[in-house]
């Protein structure tokens, strides 16, 4: 590997325990969930006990030779400040570590602060899992959000947010983005890219402080499968509208690697004629390094395999 690699959307937990939308989700025995009452392989067969650990997606990292790594959160995993604040101290060169607050009612302001206070130096949000209709929706420009916001951007904190599909929230977004200009934000997903809509989500990234990751690129793509050729597609698209340099990769391990492994999640685009040296090098490590802000990085040899 001549270039470094990071990773900008992955996720880790202890113990998934918690109720999404009034339904359960929890851990079952072999890395399989009971997922809002349906059995879902969550984890890959071998993560037998349900932990989703720092160390065992370093030993992915390493293997990989994946330098670093965005850590995020979703609802469907709960709530892991405590551990992921942890994993921050053990492994400070290596994770970027993003708190999450219960966005899903009022009342999280003085939640996401207190997160601030204590070192993370972002904050993820799910959008695409907020109460959407109703009464009770929450809106991304809701004076709440805004006020979060403007802290966050005070600060130099980063927001990683996932949005719904479309367009659906993009007109919230642009208001966040014109109330709070200087406001780091990485929009995931990759705009949900098979769904109709999702160029409007990358033009966000017109804005000089946004960007977009990949994160779940192939769980988007896992019909057409490795090599993904239309997900290569569509980063070229993408590239072709707000240019590479806002675009990052990401993994969304380890709900990917149920499918591939965790190397075949980048290396689809290291093998690509479609993009260059310096397009790929952008996109797999040094975008996230700038917008990040990760320092030095380990330098990982390839280590051969018993196969080969």
């Amino acid at each position: 590997m001549d270039h470094f690699i990071i990773d900008a959307h992955a996720h880790l937990w202890l113990k998934q325990d918690t109720v999404v939308n009034g339904k359960p989700i929890r851990p079952l025995p072999n890395g399989r969930c009971d997922f809002m009452g349906e059995e879902r392989q969550m984890l890959p067969p071998f993560m037998i006990d349900g932990r989703n650990t720092a160390e065992v997606f370093l030993s992915n990292m390493d293997y990989a030779q994946v330098a670093g790594a965005v850590i995020v959160q979703e609802f469907i995993d709960g709530q892991q400040n405590e551990y992921l604040a942890e994993v921050a101290r053990k492994y400070p060169d290596r994770f970027f570590v993003n708190g999450m607050c219960e966005f899903r009612e009022p009342g999280f302001l003085e939640e996401g602060i207190g997160l601030l206070d204590a070192g993370f130096k972002g904050l993820a949000i799910p959008g695409h899992r907020l109460p959407l209709e109703g009464e009770g929706r929450m809106w991304l420009n809701s004076p709440e959000m805004i006020a979060l916001f403007k802290e966050m951007e005070r600060r130099g904190a980063i927001l990683s947010i996932t949005l719904a599909d479309g367009d659906t929230q993009v007109g919230e977004m642009k208001e966040v983005i014109q109330e709070c200009p200087d406001l780091k934000v990485a929009i995931g997903h990759f705009g949900m890219v098979t769904v109709d809509g999702w160029m409007e989500q990358i033009k966000l990234a017109h804005a000089k402080n946004v960007m977009v990751e990949s994160g779940g690129i192939t769980w988007l793509f896992n019909s057409e499968f490795y090599p993904f050729p239309s997900a290569v597609k569509a980063i070229k698209e993408a590239a072709d509208e707000v240019g590479m340099d806002k675009l990052m990769w990401g993994s969304d391990y380890p709900r990917t690697i149920t499918a591939i492994t965790y190397r075949m999640s980048y290396d689809f685009i290291t093998k690509s004629p479609l993009l260059t040296a310096d397009e790929k090098n952008a996109f797999l490590g040094d975008n996230a390094k700038a917008f990040y802000g990760f320092g030095e990085l380990p330098v990982l040899p390839y280590v051969k395999n018993m196969s080969e």
